[in-house]
C-alpha cells in the first residue's frame, strides 16, 4: 500500500452489527486506528485521540479497528465504552489489517477528505527507551492536512502490541 495513493476502501460491522464503508466518510479527515482492548499502548493512545477528537470537533473522523483475532465482541465493547470509543468496528479478521499492512495496535492512518492515504505509523514518538512522547505524529499529521499541507513526516514506525491475526 502505497503513501499518496487511495486508501483502500472496506466494508467492517460495528458493534451494533450496522455495516460501514471508508469511502463513505469521504469529506472529513479519517484516522484509522488498528486497535486492540488488551493492549496498554493502544490504551495510553486511546485517551488522548479521545482529547484531540473533541479538540478538532466533527472535522476529523475515528474509525477504531479492532484487530484481534483473540479479542471476542463483548470483550471488545465493554472496553470500547470504557474509554469512550465511538464507533468501533470489527475487524478481526485479517482482510481490513493486511490491506493496510497493520502491524500493532495501535497502528495509526490518516486518510485525507478525497480518500488518500496521507500518514501512516505511531501515534507518538513514545518507545521502549523513550517512555515520555516529546512529539504527537498523529496530531501533526491532521493539523498539517487541515491547513493544507502534507504530513511531515508521512511515515514513521508504528510502537505497540504486535496484531493477533489468529488464535491457535
Amino acid at each position: 500500500m502505497e503513501l499518496n495513493q487511495p486508501a483502500p476502501d472496506f466494508s467492517l460491522p460495528d458493534l451494533s452489527g450496522q455495516t460501514h464503508n471508508l469511502s463513505e466518510k469521504r469529506g472529513r479527515i479519517v484516522i484509522l486506528n488498528f486497535w486492540s482492548a488488551e493492549c496498554p499502548f493502544a490504551e495510553r493512545v486511546d485517551w488522548e485521540l479521545v482529547r484531540y477528537l473533541r479538540e478538532w470537533g466533527g472535522r476529523v473522523l475515528l474509525l477504531t479497528i479492532a484487530a484481534n483475532a483473540n479479542e471476542n465482541e463483548a470483550q471488545v465493547a465493554v472496553t470500547a465504552r470504557q474509554r469512550g470509543l465511538a464507533p468501533v468496528f470489527l475487524g478481526s479478521r485479517t482482510e481490513v489489517p493486511d490491506a493496510f499492512e497493520a502491524q500493532t495496535t495501535p497502528h495509526l492512518f490518516v486518510v485525507d477528505a478525497d480518500g488518500i492515504l496521507r500518514y501512516r505509523g505511531a501515534f507518538d514518538d513514545v518507545t521502549f527507551r523513550q517512555r515520555k512522547a516529546t512529539r504527537s505524529f498523529l496530531k501533526d499529521a491532521v493539523e498539517a492536512l487541515s491547513a493544507g499541507r502534507s504530513p511531515d513526516p508521512a511515515e514513521t514506525a508504528p510502537y505497540g502490541c504486535t496484531i493477533v491475526r489468529h488464535v491457535p
